[in-house]
């Protein structure tokens, strides 16, 4: 008699637990509720905020991400003892005698004003005769034009 006492003195505080646990998450339920729909405005300018931040930090990345572009060449590398100058290019091409020692002091990496002292000519001179050197090779700078001369296989 005693353990079935004990049992229903067990259920009851077993259903009175339940009924509190389940009145307890109404009410939470209710209180939630009441804070979504005072504070929606708040909660919906929050939720625009985050993402319009998360937007703008997308855009700035892509923004400021390196833009890295790889030029693959190849590049023929002559041996300067079985080297030897590709006439038929350099008559093709209309280079004279003062214009190929110009090109050969552009690849040895001298100044206008050096190459004018060695040739013994003005300085307007060696930028005419580096002129017509751009012109011929079809180039815009003397690291094109050192580039061209060695494809060609006019300078070594």
């Amino acid at each position: 008699m005693k353990s079935l006492k004990l049992s229903k003195r067990f259920q009851r505080v077993l259903l009175y637990g339940i009924v509190l646990a389940t009145l307890v998450f109404f009410l939470k339920w209710l209180q939630w509720n009441f804070l979504i729909i005072d504070n929606a405005i708040d909660i919906y300018i929050g939720i625009l905020a985050i993402l319009f931040l998360t937007l703008g930090a997308w855009v700035a990345n892509q923004l400021i991400k390196p833009k890295t572009i790889i030029v693959e060449r190849e590049v023929s590398i002559s041996d300067s003892k079985t080297f030897s100058i590709n006439e038929n290019a350099i008559k093709r091409l209309g280079i004279s005698r003062r214009e190929y020692e110009v090109l050969q002091l552009l690849a040895g990496g001298h100044s206008n004003a050096d190459m004018a002292s060695e040739l013994f000519v003005s300085l307007s001179t060696v930028k005419t005769h580096v002129s017509n050197l751009f012109q011929k090779l079809d180039v815009k700078s003397r690291t094109q034009a050192i580039g061209k001369a060695k494809e060609l296989k006019i300078i070594p």
